[in-house]
């Protein structure tokens, strides 16, 4: 079944259509916001796998290897590896959203480290 992958101009949301032929006409207009100003991109080549095989790759330590607990980049890379394995992709607001997060993170670190006292000074 062929896929067409369309990201308007307008909104820049990705747009997906699903066709039973290729020569069934797609939709011009945003599934978003409506605008008629899409442009193609290139699909990527889906392989379905079992899900027991995506839940295998998931647990294998291997995996794990780079995963910084402390780190909240570290964490949101292994979130969308998750999400990319079990086949649901972040759309653009939850990447927003992480980022936003890791800059509250990082703005915090930096409140932290600024009140702190060396211990000499006392």
């Amino acid at each position: 079944m062929p896929i067409y992958e369309f990201r308007c101009v307008k909104c820049g949301r990705k747009n997906e259509f699903i066709t039973l032929r290729v020569s069934e006409p797609v939709p011009e207009n945003c599934r978003f916001c409506g605008e008629n100003s899409l442009q193609r991109v290139p699909s990527r080549v889906r392989i379905r796998l079992s899900e027991e095989t995506r839940l295998e790759r998931l647990a294998d330590p291997g995996r794990l290897g780079a995963l910084d607990e402390d780190d909240p980049k570290s964490i949101a890379r292994f979130m969308k590896a998750m999400s990319h394995e079990m086949g649901d992709e972040f759309d653009e607001d939850v990447d927003a959203m992480v980022e936003e997060a890791m800059e509250e993170e990082a703005r915090g670190a930096e409140t932290e480290d600024a009140g702190e006292v060396p211990m000499d000074d006392l």
